[in-house]
């Protein structure tokens, strides 16, 4: 969470164990310290409270790239302090820049001539991207109403309820009304049928996604653009689609290349990708790109001439680190197409094997799919007694980190765990988890369930004070628990996202 809040009174100070050797002294935790203290008192101090993190590598509720080679950690080193924006003092950063941005419209069918450039920037992620693509879908809408004299002021973009929250912060923050396609038991995308239903003339854009956080699964962007050029065949409007490829925009071309879902449809104009998740970059690195230069309206590029040289920007952020730029240029001419698609294979493999793991102990439903981002999603067939949950947090017991989560409306009572499954996962670890999870499972069957322990309690507790009053049956109470529950959850997911 972005807004910080303090500890207790009884808690003000920082305590270093080994640092003590350089300093005695209690250090202020919310006040800067008085004085000096030793590199060293700095460092030690600071990497013993670090430890308590959780590991990258066992962090399977992320997307994001948690290993790169030695030589590309050398670079990010050497290039950690050069600010990107200073084009005219680093032009062999935008230089890398432009070439990143070219190769990913060639990967993603960008319709260009032997000699004709991209159109597209590196951005901080998904998040700074698909606000970038929202701006020039909202400007472009606004511009053509005024022309027509029709009223500009109410926009709207249509998205499936499984959006990732940076499009609830675009709808918020740019004042545009967010229409969701509510989702259905089994089916945890957005339905393009019901998606064109909801488009009106003041729909700037539908929003599809390629790779689903919730469960993986690639929506069906070929049939949205079918059924949108109809729509606007019979009502006269040019309605468009931007494509969140943020998690598949990396996978589909290499594992899928038959697939359509990119710049090969004629209503997609714009399309973000995080080069920090299967781009396989560290965080935080996205990419943008447009059709063509008419979807990028001219009026939002800024030209500036800060350091002595006249600079075209379109981003949210001015001062940022060169290093996942260079980062991702490297990781594409190292890889190329044939690295790529060898990692996303091996990604997939070791989802698979996962999988058939899971299934094989019985206890679960598999609510993702072989086709798509390479996670599993999956839920307990029986959490009458125990929940997902429980297997979350019992799962941290042994390092790994694995998130439990309810669905978005309207299939809020589907509750899954989640595995992303990254370059870093090997099959060995995916047969460990396995292993873990079934300790896991064996464990929960020996405990008491905790919803009948609280039932107990609450029963207990209404006896005493309520003598006499009428109780509510077992299942009532059960279903209030649970729905006190995921009320929690949601209000997890809106603060930390599930990404």
């Amino acid at each position: 969470m972005v807004l910080s809040k303090t500890a207790s009174e009884s808690d003000v100070s920082v305590h270093s164990t080994f640092a003590s050797r350089y300093v005695r002294a209690s250090l202020p935790r919310f006040k800067m310290p008085e004085n000096s203290i030793p590199k060293e008192a700095a460092f030690q101090i600071i990497n013993d409270e670090l430890m308590l993190d959780g590991n990258p590598r066992l962090n399977l509720a992320s997307f994001v790239t948690t290993w790169m080679e030695p030589e590309c950690d050398k670079l990010i080193i050497a290039s950690i302090n050069k600010n990107y924006v200073d084009m005219d003092e680093y032009p062999v950063t935008t230089e890398l820049q432009n070439r990143c941005v070219n190769m990913i419209a060639h990967l993603f069918n960008a319709p260009l001539g032997d000699s004709e450039t991209a159109v597209g920037v590196g951005t901080v992620g998904s998040s700074e991207a698909i606000m970038l693509a929202g701006l020039a879908f909202k400007r472009k809408w606004q511009n053509k109403r005024k022309a027509e004299g029709k009223p500009y002021d109410k926009p709207n973009i249509v998205t499936g309820a499984n959006v990732q929250v940076c499009w609830e912060k675009f709808a918020r923050y740019f004042e545009v009304e967010l229409k969701e396609v509510k989702l259905s038991d089994g089916y945890y995308v957005m339905d393009p049928e019901k998606a064109v239903q909801m488009v009106d003339e003041n729909t700037i854009c539908v929003a599809a996604i390629l790779g689903s956080t919730l469960n993986g699964e690639f929506e069906d962007v070929k049939l949205l653009n079918d059924l949108l050029v109809e729509k606007n065949k019979s009502t006269g409007w040019d309605t468009p689609i931007h494509v969140d490829a943020a998690s598949g925009g990396f996978i589909a071309p290499f594992i899928y290349p038959e697939l359509e879902w990119d710049f090969r449809l004629p209503l997609v104009k714009s399309i973000n990708v995080s080069g920090h998740k299967y781009g396989l970059v560290y965080a935080g690195i996205g990419w943008v790109i447009w059709r063509n230069k008419e979807d990028l309206p001219e009026e939002l590029i800024f030209h500036i001439n800060y350091l002595g040289a006249d600079q075209p920007t379109f981003t949210l952020n001015f001062s940022k680190g060169s290093s996942q730029v260079i980062a991702q240029y490297y990781q594409l001419i190292r890889l190329g197409y044939e690295g790529y698609k060898n990692v996303m294979e091996n990604c997939r493999d070791n989802m698979l094997v996962l999988k058939q793991g899971l299934e094989k102990t019985g206890k679960f439903n598999i609510v993702s799919k072989d086709k798509g981002v390479p996670l599993v999603a999956f839920s307990l067939k029986d959490n009458s007694l125990h929940n997902e949950f429980e297997v979350s947090d019992m799962l941290r017991r042994f390092g790994w980190i694995v998130p439990a989560y309810t669905m978005p409306p309207d299939a809020q009572h589907v509750t899954v765990l989640r595995v992303v499954i990254r370059e870093d996962f090997s099959r060995t670890l995916a047969e460990r988890l396995v292993i873990d999870i079934g300790k896991v499972l064996h464990e929960l069957e020996t405990l008491p369930s905790r919803i009948s322990a609280k039932i107990v309690l609450a029963n207990e507790e209404k006896d005493a004070v309520a003598a006499g009053k009428e109780k509510k049956d077992v299942q009532n109470e059960t279903r209030e628990i649970i729905t006190a529950w995921r009320k929690l959850v949601v209000q997890r997911k809106k603060l930390n996202g599930v990404c």
